[in-house]
């Protein structure tokens, strides 16, 4: 596979195993009492404190502020939120494909072990960007159900790959 369909393989496919972690977690809001729709909820509607962003939120703050030397406004957030998610997300598609490298090389073990790969390193690099606590900080059934989120991810950018990206 040349290295530019690798890459279009890799962005679809990370887009894909987002799409597939989100679809999970909000199912989970869903069953945890949450009244957003799917799209109010997916575009973080209403963010507009960065005291109640997510992480992706406060890491796309703290990037930009670090490189424009300037505060971010609030009212930008939301999209900060956005970028940063999707980013990371097709980010570690482009990763898997490029190792990858074609259909033929793809192993059922390695669309989770980059889902399991991609929780990790948030708890590593997160909480030295001040983002998260140390990961002994969390509870194990908050532990799992982010690396369970994670292992869907993986496994979605594994299936579209192996779909999408044959050869």
């Amino acid at each position: 596979m040349s290295v530019v369909r690798a890459l279009a393989c890799g962005l679809l496919a990370g887009a894909v195993g987002t799409l597939a972690m989100d679809s999970l977690w909000f199912v989970r809001y869903k069953r945890g009492g949450g009244q957003s729709d799917p799209w109010t909820w997916e575009s973080a509607a209403g963010l507009a404190s960065w005291d109640d962003a997510a992480a992706p939120a406060k890491v796309g703050k703290l990037l930009y502020e670090s490189v424009r030397r300037q505060p971010l406004p609030a009212s930008r957030a939301r999209l900060a939120t956005h970028v940063v998610h999707w980013s990371y997300g097709v980010q570690w598609g482009v990763i898997f494909s490029l190792a990858v490298g074609s259909r033929r090389h793809l192993r059922p073990w390695q669309g989770p072990l980059l889902g399991s790969l991609a929780w990790l390193s948030s708890y590593v690099a997160l909480p030295v960007a001040g983002v998260y606590q140390p990961i002994w900080r969390y509870d194990p059934k908050t532990l799992w159900q982010d690396l369970s989120a994670h292992l869907v991810y993986g496994t979605a950018v594994a299936a579209a790959f192996w779909t999408a990206c044959g050869a």
